[in-house]
């Protein structure tokens, strides 16, 4: 028995389901199935990425109790390194998508997020700073794959609905995965090497189980004859190319480059200097998992605010709402300020 007979055959009960589904429900259950995988995979890279460094700081400090021998990696220079990789391979990550296909690309790029999670359990520097390349390389695909699932699944009346059900359960993985790591980290001035194994083996297995929860996607016949699914991987990248010089995407460019940086700060900076900050005691490091869950609380309530009122969106337009954004970091940064040691992000005070 050949593996496409065994594929097929463990694929007919969910082709016949696919068959029977009206495809407004199809389309709305694999909103729910996206949103529920993003969430899965992402509890276990964004609670990395927000404890990452503390976790090497303490394997790079002897008589931590979490110390490795011979480890010399940086949370924050692994971050620089996925984001560096990010930007360039984000010019092909639309090839990719044209070539396999939202769901498939979705699946594979979900792979390279588990093997970088699994950098966890035993520290080594170099594994560490390829891993990090490896995951750049599948985030831009990740995320071109789920926007284009996203379209795909929505039409005029329910994209903003259906984004903002999406970025609420994505952002509610920071919320789960943070409150674990609270319960992990309290009372430990270090990260032992017992807390380190353990955290990584349930991010890991989470992020693992989105992966697979990734495969209960229904196809979408109804998209199969529309232009952008038969785009040739090249044409995809002319294409991209095309849409970034034009002037609305030029102009975006500033926006995005400021997200980007805002995304630096509330993921990895920010938790780390509240970890690294002698003077909020002994639980600092459970502190700073305490500020990700507030974060996360933000950032699942105005997912579902705007989801739920995504009429309202569409009504009035989004510049109110990106004001808004705008005024609301720019307080939260200065009392980030007033908060943070100069000193904070290199442990030293």
């Amino acid at each position: 028995m050949s593996i496409r007979t065994i594929k097929r055959f463990f694929q007919f009960p969910l082709r016949a389901l696919g068959y029977i589904m009206e495809t407004s429900t199809v389309k709305n259950y694999n909103i729910f199935i996206l949103g529920l995988a993003f969430m899965m995979v992402f509890t276990g890279f964004n609670t990395m990425s927000g404890i990452q460094a503390m976790i090497f700081k303490s394997a790079t400090t002897e008589g931590s109790g979490g110390y490795v021998d011979g480890f010399k990696g940086d949370g924050f220079i692994s971050s620089a390194v996925i984001y560096a990789v990010f930007s360039l391979a984000s010019w092909l990550a639309p090839s990719m998508v044209a070539w396999k296909g939202p769901r498939v690309a979705m699946i594979l790029a979900g792979l390279l997020y588990a093997q970088y999670i699994a950098q966890l359990l035993y520290p080594n520097t170099y594994l560490l700073y390829a891993s990090a390349a490896i995951i750049g390389l599948g985030a831009p695909i990740i995320w071109t794959a789920q926007g284009n699932f996203l379209s795909i699944n929505s039409d005029d009346d329910t994209i903003s609905r259906n984004s903002g059900i999406v970025w609420a359960m994505l952002q509610s993985s920071i919320f789960i995965g943070n409150i674990f790591a609270y319960f992990m980290f309290t009372g430990e001035e270090f990260i032992s090497t017992g807390v380190r194994t353990t955290v990584g083996v349930v991010l890991l297995s989470i992020t693992g189980g989105g992966v697979l929860t990734m495969l209960l996607l229904r196809p979408t016949p109804w998209a199969t004859d529309t232009q952008a699914s038969n785009e040739s991987p090249a044409a995809a990248l002319r294409s991209s190319w095309k849409l970034f010089m034009t002037k609305d995407m030029l102009m975006l460019s500033v926006t995005f480059l400021y997200t980007g940086l805002q995304l630096s700060i509330w993921s990895g900076v920010y938790p780390t200097c509240v970890g690294f900050t002698n003077s909020f005691g002994e639980n600092r490091k459970a502190l700073a998992t305490i500020c990700m869950i507030f974060i996360a609380a933000g950032e699942v309530l105005g997912g579902a605010v705007f989801g739920f009122f995504g009429h309202l969106t569409a009504r009035r337009g989004r510049d109110p709402i990106v004001i808004l954004g705008f005024i609301t970091s720019m307080i939260s940064y200065f009392l980030m300020f007033l908060n943070i040691p100069f000193e904070a992000p290199s442990w030293r005070n």
